[in-house]
């Protein structure tokens, strides 16, 4: 089953490759990255599976925003009061 899955998660992006515009490859491929660092960081600091699970989605999440703000050549900027102002990079 293990197999299976991960033979899955490897041939399913490039199976519908075809079919996604630029922004949308950026986003799984930002995803792809962010999961994959969460994963090995998780792993490296000898986490448990849930943690492993935990971290991988959040790093893939991650992943996904840093590359939707990319495309529209916005970034978060920090005020100092704990409020965020939106402008280009």
């Amino acid at each position: 089953m293990r197999k299976t899955v991960l033979a899955l998660a490897l041939t399913a992006p490039v199976a519908v490759a075809g079919c996604m515009t630029p922004q949308q490859e950026r986003q799984v491929g930002g995803a792809l990255i962010g999961g994959s660092l969460g994963f090995i960081t998780a792993k490296a600091l000898d986490a448990d599976s849930d943690w492993t699970v935990v971290s991988t989605l959040g790093g893939a999440a991650a992943g996904t925003l840093v590359a939707r703000n990319t495309a529209n050549n916005q970034c978060a900027y920090a005020t100092g009061d704990g409020r965020y102002r939106r402008g280009p990079c």
